[in-house]
């Protein structure tokens, strides 16, 4: 099933700027006008989900997130002492939510939501992946905490699910796909077998 993509112009950081700490992580990336750029995981001051294999065929609603820089880089909490950095664990998003940076606290909004992100994925190199309580939930809600997102610092992984959940978008038809189709396979044989057994 094949999407039709449109060219858009590239430009430099006039266009859509860039933070000091996006330009040094990134000096030749380009930006794309209007921000999100599907084709090349770009998701531009966004929240991207992807599903985990088996688990979110089980839970559709379990996955794995992670939190892009102005630039539309995505970093992901990978595992132990490990934070991704522009290719997310389970592969690509299949769901973002893309946050206004009018929510972020500080005159220079792009710097304050990049050193956040940073901050975050820092402070999660050096910690054990928890499944159920320290995980990449936690990586994201520590990135909004710091930069103080929406005037708060109770971001926390159930908060975020729920806020993701409600506001975010697919980011295609296959995402839609990707996301629930291994779901109602797994489903579909267990009523099968359930109904042949029983």
């Amino acid at each position: 099933m094949a999407e039709d993509f449109t060219e858009v112009e590239v430009v430099r950081s006039e266009s859509v700027p860039f933070s000091p700490i996006a330009e040094k992580m990134h000096e030749n990336d380009l930006i794309y006008k209007g921000g999100i750029d599907r084709r090349r995981n770009r998701y531009p001051h966004c929240i991207v989900w992807t599903p985990i294999p088996v688990i979110t065929w089980l839970f559709p609603f379990i996955g794995h997130v992670g939190i892009c820089t102005t630039a539309g880089v995505i970093r992901d909490f990978a595992g132990p002492y490990l934070v991704a950095e522009d290719h997310m664990t389970f592969g690509n998003p299949t769901w973002y939510w893309q946050l206004s940076l009018d929510e972020v606290p500080s005159a220079n909004k792009n710097e304050a939501w990049d050193r956040g992100v940073h901050d975050a994925s820092e402070e999660y190199k050096g910690r054990i992946l928890y499944p159920c309580c320290d995980n990449c939930y936690s990586l994201v809600a520590y990135a909004l905490n710091t930069m103080k997102y929406d005037n708060s610092t109770s971001w926390n992984m159930f908060k975020l699910g729920f806020y993701t959940l409600v506001r975010g978008r697919y980011v295609s038809t296959l995402g839609i796909i990707k996301s629930w189709l291994p779901f109602v396979i797994v489903y579909a044989i267990i009523s099968i077998v359930l109904y042949f057994t029983v």
